[in-house]
């Protein structure tokens, strides 16, 4: 096989465990999102226009598994290295905690950006489980192909 058809197959394969990653993520966290804070589902929703907690968490699914599939690709040299993995699922979750609930969300929905409140700081919580469980899954999916 040749490097680039070699190429092509790995980031493939770092694409596809890290969707998987990512929905496995989004699952733990969008349950704790229904048991927690049941406002956020309804919420997420409405980026796409309708105030529903069953679309928000369907919407919340889909942006995990394409965050994930970034995580795949971004750290797909460490995914079989389970200290390493974890850390970079850690600091990923950190980011798009900034990115999501401070940035992207209040900012599409016409909300104050950057608020720190109680439901930031659950989500910050979130998120960081989010990026562990990603990572988790990534490591467990490297493991298993090796």
């Amino acid at each position: 096989m040749s490097t680039l058809a070699t190429s092509r197959s790995s980031i493939v394969t770092h694409v596809w465990r890290g969707a998987v990653a990512g929905i496995g993520g989004g699952l733990v966290f969008g349950a704790m999102m229904a048991m927690a804070m049941p406002e956020m589902l309804p919420m997420i929703g409405m980026l796409v226009g309708l105030e529903s907690a069953v679309l928000g968490f369907g919407v919340h699914l889909v942006n995990s598994a394409i965050i994930g599939l970034v995580f795949g690709v971004l750290a797909g040299t460490i995914a079989g290295r389970v200290g390493p993995v974890l850390a970079a699922g850690l600091a990923y979750g950190l980011v798009w905690w900034v990115l999501g609930p401070l940035l992207i969300m209040p900012a599409w929905l016409g909300m104050p950006l950057f608020m720190i409140n109680e439901g930031t700081m659950m989500s910050l919580v979130g998120h960081l489980i989010y990026g562990l469980v990603t990572a988790a899954v990534l490591y467990a999916l490297s493991r298993r192909d090796a």
